[in-house]
C-alpha cells in the first residue's frame, strides 16, 4: 500500500465571533484562506478538534465562574465537510457550552453533513467510542479523551466528553479502548485535550502520559487545550496549538501564531503503518480566519519550534517553507 497523509488541526473554535461571520457567510473561505485549504486537500485525511458545539439552540452551562461559550451555527457542519475534514474530536472543555441539546444537535449534524465526531456523546459508551476512517486500503482508528473539565464527564445514562483525570495516570478503560483500536486498525491517532491554557511546553503528567498511550498501542498522539504549540517527541505531538479562533491575543506566547500538521504514513510494521514524517505548515491566526504566515512570523514560528523541539531530542529541518521532522 502507498503512503499516506493526514492533516492534524488543534483548537478549531468556530462560535462566539467565528460563528457570526460563518452566519452570515457559510463557506470554507471565511476561516481558511485559498492557500490553506489547497494544502488540506492535498492529505488523504483531514483531522481536527471542534472547540465548539454546533447547533441554534440550547442554554450556557450553568458552571459558576466558567468564562467562555462557544457555538457554531448549524451551517458550520458543511462548511468543514466542504474544508475535507474527515473526523472531529469534541473531547475539550466546550463541548456542553450550550448544555446537552446542543451536544445532540453537534453531532447528528456533523454525521448528516459525513464528518465523524468521537469524544463526546448521549452516554459514557458512545463518548468513549472511537472511529475508523478508511483511505487507500489503510484503515485509521480516531481516539478522543479530555482531561477537563471533569464536571462535562458523560456517564451511564448522562450525555458528555470521554473524560479521563490524565493527572492521575491512564485509567484502565482508556489503555484498554486503544488497545482494542490497535487490534482493529492499521493506525490509532488518539487525541488528547489536556493540560493548562497558554504554556510554553507540556506538563509532567501529559509527558507520563504520551508514554503510556504509546505503551498501550498507540501510533501517533496529537495533543491540544494549550492554544499554544508545544515541541513533538518521537510520534507525539503533545499540542498542536490553535487553528482558528477569535481569541486576544498574548504578547509573549502569541497564541496567533500557529501551525497545521501534516504526517505522512508509510508501513506496514509490521501489520501497521507509521508515521515517518511531520510536517508543520506556521500559520498567522488573524481574527477569525486564518492564513499562512510570512517573513518575520513565520521566523518566530521556526524559531519557537525549533526550540521547543530541540527539547525532546526531536530536529526541524526547512523545506519548501515548512518545518520538517523525519520520524524514519
Amino acid at each position: 500500500m502507498a503512503p499516506i497523509t493526514m492533516a492534524m488541526a488543534g483548537d478549531t473554535m468556530l462560535g462566539r465571533g467565528v460563528g457570526e461571520r460563518l452566519a452570515q457567510a457559510p463557506e470554507p473561505d471565511t476561516i481558511l484562506c485559498e492557500e490553506l485549504r489547497e494544502i488540506v486537500a492535498t492529505a488523504d485525511l483531514f483531522v481536527a478538534n471542534l472547540e465548539c458545539c454546533v447547533s441554534g439552540r440550547g442554554e450556557p452551562w450553568p458552571a459558576p465562574g466558567k468564562p467562555f461559550f462557544f457555538r457554531a451555527p448549524p451551517e458550520t457542519a458543511d462548511v468543514l465537510a466542504e474544508l475535507g475534514v474527515d473526523c472531529v474530536t469534541l473531547a475539550n472543555n466546550h463541548a456542553l457550552d450550550f448544555g446537552y441539546d446542543a451536544l445532540t444537535d453537534t453531532r447528528e449534524l456533523l454525521t448528516r453533513a459525513g464528518v465523524a465526531a468521537v469524544g463526546a456523546g448521549p452516554d459514557a459508551g458512545a463518548a468513549r467510542a472511537y472511529a475508523v476512517l478508511e483511505t487507500g486500503g489503510v484503515r485509521l482508528a480516531v481516539v478522543g479523551v479530555t482531561d477537563h473539565p471533569e464536571d462535562f464527564a458523560a456517564g451511564q445514562d448522562r450525555p458528555g466528553v470521554a473524560f479521563a483525570d490524565l493527572r492521575r495516570g491512564v485509567p484502565h478503560w482508556l489503555a484498554e479502548l486503544v488497545g482494542r483500536a490497535a487490534a482493529e486498525a492499521d493506525v490509532v491517532l488518539v487525541t488528547p485535550h489536556w493540560g493548562p491554557n497558554m504554556t510554553a511546553a507540556p506538563p509532567h503528567h501529559v509527558q507520563d502520559a504520551a508514554a503510556a498511550l504509546m505503551a498501550a498501542g498507540a501510533t501517533l498522539i496529537a495533543g491540544h487545550s494549550a492554544h499554544v504549540f508545544h515541541g513533538v517527541a518521537s510520534r507525539v505531538v503533545h499540542d498542536m496549538g490553535d487553528f482558528v479562533d477569535d481569541y486576544a491575543v498574548d504578547p509573549h506566547l502569541r497564541n496567533d501564531l500557529g501551525l497545521l500538521f501534516l504526517v505522512t504514513l508509510d508501513g506496514p510494521e509490521p501489520a501497521r503503518y507509521r508515521p515517518v514524517r511531520l510536517e508543520a505548515v506556521p500559520l498567522y491566526l488573524d481574527y477569525c480566519r486564518t492564513t499562512v504566515a510570512r517573513e518575520e512570523h513565520w521566523q518566530w514560528i521556526h524559531d519557537r519550534y525549533a526550540r521547543a523541539c530541540a527539547a525532546f531530542g526531536t530536529a526541524v529541518a526547512v523545506r519548501d517553507g515548512r518545518l520538517v521532522a523525519d520520524w524514519a
